[in-house]
């Protein structure tokens, strides 16, 4: 009992404790908030202010340069310079349209179209290879030097393979569509001067590979065999594209031969696979050809292959992932390059799915598409042995 009511006077005088300190908290916030919003006012009339004197003064400091005798000066430059930059881009055109006019320009622009100089796909589709055999020989980066003698090697020899086959066409290509425009088709261009291009090109090349070691000049003698006999296979047999798989592929032991002055297992199985690839991307090109190749009797893989074409080109790239494979397990690669070997599949099925309807549009794109396939090859290549060389 006596517990309750001392509860009861604790509770008595603590409550108007409580509601004084209220009352005086409740009074001092009021003055608090009253000069804080004085303080706010004053700050924001002072910005306000601040803000408008810098924008008077703005407006004055343009004023002021809109006027400046300078910016008329400048003004009247730029108008001479204009009127000069015209005067000379209207000579330039003038003398540039003549230049264009002129017989050696017409005539070399015909020398550009006969070599495929606008058409690089043929470039990269035999670069490829090359670099690949070039990386593995050298376990890395190869010679610059040898570097040097194979690139501009492989677009001279590019260049002369594509003179010399429009000089065993020159009496089909005009019953093509897809060739009938080529200069030596419409003679634009004589057989005699596709002859020299081809000869020009390829004594180009030879001095190049007179650079290289003894081994890799006597190998070169047969690229150029390979190349010169290519086009005229297509009037004896129904395998054309093999044989451009090897005019292509010989590029790759010849750069392991230059880089490694020997010639060994795995240079051997990139020539393979090259024949394989060159094969495969061919007839998927032939196919583009085909209606017009059986009119005039051309002979191909893709008319060989007929309605196997498809599956017959699956089984050839299903052999060519196995050889880089072997390729990738003979020179000991790892990760990298088996993940170029990954995405260069996914490339081919997806080559698969373009030409599932022998379309020639679609035809085209998978043969083009093969350019990256080989990239993604060399990339991976590349990506390993650099990986190797840092851990």
């Amino acid at each position: 009992m006596a517990k309750s009511l001392l509860n009861s006077e604790f509770i008595s005088t603590l409550l108007p404790k409580i509601v004084h300190f209220g009352q005086n908290s409740r009074a001092f916030l009021k003055e608090l908030f009253g000069v804080m919003s004085d303080q706010i006012k004053a700050v924001t009339w002072f910005l306000l202010k601040l803000i408008e004197q810098t924008i008077k003064q703005f407006d004055n400091f343009v004023d002021y340069l809109a006027t400046h005798p300078i910016f008329d000066l400048l003004e009247r430059q730029y108008k001479k310079a204009a009127t000069k930059l015209g005067v000379l881009g209207t000579t330039f055109e003038t003398h540039y349209s003549t230049i264009k006019q002129s017989p050696p320009y017409k005539k070399a622009a015909l020398y550009a179209q006969l070599t495929r100089a606008d058409k690089p796909i043929g470039i990269l589709l035999l670069l490829w290879p090359t670099l690949i055999a070039l990386w593995i020989a050298a376990e890395g980066f190869p010679d610059p030097l040898v570097l040097f003698v194979f690139v501009f090697g492989v677009i001279l020899m590019r260049s002369a393979g594509c003179a010399i086959n429009d000089y065993a066409d020159r009496d089909i290509d005009s019953k093509v569509k897809r060739t009938a425009q080529r200069p030596l088709a419409t003679g634009k261009i004589t057989a005699r001067e596709a002859l020299i291009v081809f000869a020009t090109l390829s004594l180009l090349a030879f001095i190049l590979v007179l650079f290289m070691n003894t081994l890799t000049i006597g190998m070169s003698v047969i690229g150029v065999l390979l190349a010169a006999s290519y086009p005229f296979m297509k009037r004896y047999h129904y395998l054309p594209q093999v044989h451009l798989g090897a005019a292509f592929g010989w590029s790759a032991p010849m750069a392991y031969a230059a880089q490694a002055n020997e010639v060994t297992v795995i240079a051997w199985l990139i020539f393979l696979a090259t024949i394989l690839w060159a094969t495969a991307y061919d007839t998927m090109y032939a196919m583009v050809d085909y209606d017009d190749d059986i009119k005039i009797g051309v002979k191909s893989t893709a008319i060989l292959f007929g309605n196997q074409d498809k599956l017959i080109i699956g089984v050839i790239q299903a052999l060519l992932i196995f050889d880089l494979i072997l390729i990738g397990q003979r020179a000991e690669l790892s990760g990298f390059y088996y993940l170029g070997v990954t995405a260069a599949t996914l490339f081919a099925l997806y080559q698969q799915y373009l030409i599932k309807d022998r379309k020639r549009e679609q035809c085209f794109q998978a043969f083009l598409n093969n350019n990256w396939f080989g990239m993604v090859l060399f990339i991976g290549v590349l990506l390993d042995y650099q990986f190797s060389a840092t851990v």
